[in-house]
């Protein structure tokens, strides 16, 4: 939804269990209008749009995507963004690590992600601009030295996918951009790896492509993934501005905040309470901190627990997606106060066109916090507009 000439607001509907065209389309039709009718009754109403490697196939075919236009322009839809960070399905089966394969050092990832930009220049309305998001490149366990020879295909080929979305501005006059998004435990997990990794794609690049690559190569800046790394957004954003490194998108998410206790009775409560969040679908990595700066970190929250007495920290950041308008968790809270804070950015300053509500855990949640979906998607849109509102 456009809130104003400058900013839009939407949901990713990566929260929607499908797999396959039919059933994504079936989901669309199920929420986008009913949503559109409570939220944004008078004027377009955004979709943030998910789509796998096969969906992306099947929509691609000429039919398939006129037949989608035609029922965004009929509900009064659009989209502008589209998730291409997990490339096969996202819901039911264990996924874990396997979300950041096939990473960018392969062919696959490229056509995938290539194949999502080109959808959306075709469905994207001519007043906004678009972009696609994307894994860190890759998994950090997969790359760990910083002269893997994996880097020169995976340079060449986010090389390859700016120049691929540079030729779409001209053919179609729609701007769309390729959105890394650093997470825990990725190649990029942080706004300083970000930085390194675009001024080494700007050495890697021949003369004369660094237009195409600022122009197109921007930073999917999670909410949530910032302050599982305890980083400042403040200081994140005047880094990336400072490198001339565009955002482009501000996904709007929060995570778990753990206070480590010491007590073996707490210790106790606090392992039951957080093993409710523990589960076999997504990876949930954990970053701990002492009150000298020092952190532990962990590959994923059943690892974390395992060594729950032995934990340095005294606070825990789980990368668990939690629900944007709940604070309080029992036992532990969220980070809440890192979203609000990047709100007190965005409005002293256009940082980006578009905010995206990315809280995609419902299915895996603990039963205590669950609702319907619906509602929930709803109390989240209207805690935004409410807290990002007031500081507008």
């Amino acid at each position: 939804m456009r809130l104003n000439d400058s900013l839009e607001l939407t949901y990713c509907t990566n929260i929607h269990p499908a797999s396959g065209w039919r059933a994504v389309s079936e989901s669309l039709a199920r929420y986008g209008p009913a949503l559109k009718a409570s939220l944004s009754p008078a004027a377009p109403f955004g979709l943030g749009l998910r789509l796998s490697a096969a969906e992306a196939a099947e929509l691609s075919q000429p039919a398939r995507l006129k037949e989608f236009q035609e029922f965004l322009a009929a509900q009064g839809l659009y989209v502008a963004l589209i998730n291409g960070f997990p490339y096969g399905s996202f819901h039911g089966s264990p996924l874990k690590a396997d979300v950041f394969a096939p990473d960018w050092r392969t062919r696959e990832r490229l056509d995938y992600t290539t194949n999502l930009a080109s959808i959306l220049a075709t469905l994207m309305p001519e007043w906004t601009e678009g972009g696609v998001s994307t894994a860190p490149l890759s998994y950090k366990e997969w790359m760990k030295d910083p002269g893997d020879p994996g880097w020169e295909p995976v340079l060449s080929h986010v090389l390859a996918c700016a120049e691929s979305m540079a030729r779409l501005r001209q053919e179609t006059g729609r701007y769309v951009h390729l959105d890394i998004e650093p997470e825990p435990g990725g190649l990029i997990e942080t706004t300083q790896e970000f930085i390194q990794f675009f001024e080494r794609l700007l050495r890697f690049a021949p003369a004369g492509k660094e237009r195409i690559l600022r122009g197109h190569v921007t930073v999917c800046f999670d909410i949530c993934h910032m302050a599982v790394e305890f980083e400042d957004p403040a200081q994140s954003i005047a880094a990336l501005e400072s490198a001339g490194i565009r955002v482009g998108r501000v996904q709007v998410s929060s995570a778990l905040r753990v206070p480590v206790p010491r007590q073996p009775a707490e210790l106790k409560r606090l392992r039951a309470a957080l093993g409710g969040f523990a589960d076999p679908v997504y990876l949930h990595q954990v970053i701990g901190r002492t009150p000298d700066g020092a952190t532990q970190k962990f590959a994923d929250l059943p690892v974390a627990l395992d060594c729950l007495e032995q934990a340095s920290g005294n606070e825990w950041r789980v990368h668990f997606h939690v629900p944007l308008f709940s604070r309080d968790y029992a036992a532990f809270s969220s980070t809440q106060d890192v979203i609000l804070k990047t709100f007190d950015l965005l409005a002293s300053r256009p940082i980006t066109r578009h905010l995206e509500i990315e809280t995609y855990t419902w299915s895996v949640l603990p039963p205590p916090f669950k609702e319907d979906l619906r509602v929930s998607i709803e109390r989240e849109f209207r805690w935004v507009l409410e807290h990002l509102c007031v500081r507008r």
